[in-house]
């Protein structure tokens, strides 16, 4: 149950619980690292070799699973080493065939077939990543991370009303399907979802008024109180806004008051793209994918939310950066 509250970019994400994919730029190496990072990484000499050099150590690795996947192919342990080395190099497209073994192997570990629909996605095979969010949510109704990825592959198709209604139908199912599955959907976490493509499509009164509705309902909750802010802000009335920062900032557990307060007071853009340097692809060195055979992340007192880091925009799956 605690997977399908889990959510992605402007999803459920890693800061704030573990998360899942955005509707803001889906990626699948935030992905990635947000659904492993209670995986700990054993220490390695990685941190202080050159770029090329974990190349060609990604390279040789990857080399080694194929061939024991030639003898073995579905060896868990080598699907899971070949998709970490192919997606430490950049080669989302090489990463494909791994996901859609380990899916077909662990269908209950849905992360794996929203991590395909991702990776699919980003490249071009619209389709077949829809039809996979789908399946999943065919299954599992109230998955957040499967609705936040169709979420955005529907935005991207400037399909908006497609993305509304089905996270609106979702929602208008959601007592039923709690009732045969309890806390199978989490409709606050929907709820976000909705009101933030709302606000992607421009329809601000709209999106608004889900986010006061989803805060009378959890009083208790930052989310509602910080996401209307964000939606007063993206408006420029930063006067309406401003107090709402400070309420979310007050209501959130400690650990999200500083990222509520820097959304509150966004940096001004660098005055050259000069001033700062390139970005480069996060160190591969932490094991990127879910290892069935482990529990999931233990539970937490934490607030199962949307990631409060992201804008409000939408935009295109963001091409991954190779190292």
């Amino acid at each position: 149950m605690a997977e399908e509250k889990r959510g992605n970019r402007w999803l459920v994400n890693s800061v704030l619980i573990v998360a899942t994919l955005a509707l803001m730029g889906v990626s699948i190496f935030p992905m990635l690292q947000a659904t492993t990072n209670n995986v700990q990484p054993a220490a390695s000499p990685q941190a202080t070799q050159t770029p090329q050099a974990r190349i060609e150590e990604l390279k040789k690795q990857a080399d080694g699973y194929t061939a024991v996947l030639q003898r073995e192919p579905e060896n868990p342990t080598a699907l899971r080493g070949l998709l970490e080395a192919k997606l430490g190099l950049g080669d989302v497209k090489g990463a494909i065939e791994p996901l859609e073994k380990l899916a077909k192997l662990n269908p209950q570990e849905t992360r794996y077939s929203v991590l395909l629909a991702q990776a699919k996605q980003q490249m071009g095979d619209l389709e077949s990543a829809a039809q996979v969010y789908r399946d999943v949510l065919k299954g599992k109704p109230g998955n957040v991370e499967a609705l936040g990825g169709l979420s955005a592959l529907l935005m991207d198709q400037k399909r908006p009303e497609a993305a509304i209604l089905l996270l609106k139908d979702t929602l208008k199912e959601a007592p039923k399907t709690n009732q045969a599955a309890p806390g199978s959907v989490d409709t606050l976490a929907i709820q976000v979802l909705l009101g933030k493509v709302l606000a992607a499509d421009k329809r601000y009164d709209e999106a608004i008024g889900i986010f006061d509705g989803a805060a009378k309902e959890n009083g208790q909750n930052f989310q509602p109180v910080f996401y209307k802010a964000q939606v007063l802000q993206q408006q420029g009335k930063n006067d309406e806004a401003k107090p709402l920062f400070e309420k979310a900032a007050g209501m959130a557990p400690v650990q999200f008051k500083d990222q509520i307060l820097k959304a509150a007071n966004p940096a001004p853009p660098e005055a050259s793209p000069a001033a700062s340097p390139a970005p480069t692809a996060a160190p591969p060195s932490a094991p990127l994918v879910p290892d069935a055979s482990k529990p999931d992340a233990p539970k937490t007192d934490a607030p199962k939310t949307v990631d409060i880091t992201k804008p409000l925009d939408v935009t295109k799956p963001a091409a991954p950066t190779k190292p």
